[in-house]
């Protein structure tokens, strides 16, 4: 027998609840407009938001899904980023633009800056790995480059893994350490040759994996206030102050599409980066190198 119309359209109003609930929930993470002219618009693009919809998951809202809404359907993205990671992304307005800047990632010469709070491994686990990058008093060098080859991780769909010279990608990353503090540090890192997850893969594989990538590093590594303040006294469920993935896309250099100029475009860092940053500097370790290591791994 067949079924009441009015079911159908109950049915049919009841998936169109549903998408747009899940758009709407979107608008929690906002993206906002950093720059905006005739042939670009640039975003901050908040951690957890896609840039554009996951495969076998199109009921999840993008960065472009939110672009198409509010702004014009043929406008496109002109890069990625990870899902977890926040930051610039750029969009391009027409198909010249889009060619233009599209070229200049392909062709490497896009000055992407990033900046992550990642957890330093300590003296024991880093022995361990094949690749640990060490200074003298046991912590990371102030300036480094990682070359190690990138390829994809044909256990794990999806993921990358450091491969031989001669088997994998060659993937260059150049990190700076800005500030250290025991067994976490503050990097400026630029992904030369911007392969997928690179920056994540060779911090991890160096021994200083990002915090909170629960993919490339230890998922029970959090940063707690109780594990910095002497005589902490809070809540007995204490939160990390920094939840999500600490890795965030902060400066683009690239060529305008019109002016053919340089031009140079930053995002703010993220609030909880802040909050997080301001009680390290607090309360940080007096201990230098290992010790400092050492006060506080668990």
């Amino acid at each position: 027998m067949a079924k009441p119309k009015c079911f159908c359209y109950v049915i049919v109003a009841l998936l169109k609840h549903n998408c747009d609930a899940r758009y709407h929930s979107s608008l929690m993470l906002k993206p906002t407009v950093i720059f905006e002219d005739d042939m670009l618009v640039a975003y901050d693009k908040p951690s957890g938001l896609p840039v554009v919809s996951l495969k076998g998951n199109k009921g999840v809202p993008s960065l472009m899904d939110f672009v198409h809404e509010t702004k014009s359907k043929t406008i496109a993205n002109v890069h990625r980023l990870d899902t977890e990671t926040s930051g610039l992304v750029l969009c391009a307005k027409t198909k010249p633009g889009l060619d233009f800047l599209s070229g200049q990632f392909q062709s490497k010469t896009v000055d992407a800056c990033y900046h992550a709070v990642c957890a330093i491994a300590p003296p024991e686990k880093a022995l361990l790995l094949k690749h640990a990058l060490r200074a003298s008093d046991g912590l990371l060098p102030e300036s480094s480059d990682i070359e190690l080859a990138l390829d994809d991780d044909e256990l794990k769909p999806g993921l990358m893994k450091i491969a031989k010279k001669r088997e994998g990608k060659p993937s260059l990353s150049k990190i700076r350490v800005i500030e250290s503090f025991g067994p976490w540090v503050w990097l400026e890192c630029k992904p030369v040759t911007a392969r997928p997850h690179q920056l994540r893969v060779h911090l991890s594989a160096v021994g200083a994996a990002v915090l909170n990538d629960h993919v490339y590093a230890d998922p029970e590594v959090k940063l707690l206030l109780s594990d910095l303040k002497h005589r902490y006294k809070g809540r007995d469920e204490e939160k990390p102050m920094i939840g999500r993935l600490a890795l965030h896309c902060s400066g683009l250099v690239f060529n305008h599409p019109s002016t053919r100029t340089s031009m140079r475009l930053e995002a703010p860092l993220p609030h909880e980066f802040e909050i997080a940053l301001k009680y390290l500097r607090k309360f940080s370790p007096k201990e230098s190198g290992v010790l400092a290591v050492r006060r506080f791994q668990k």
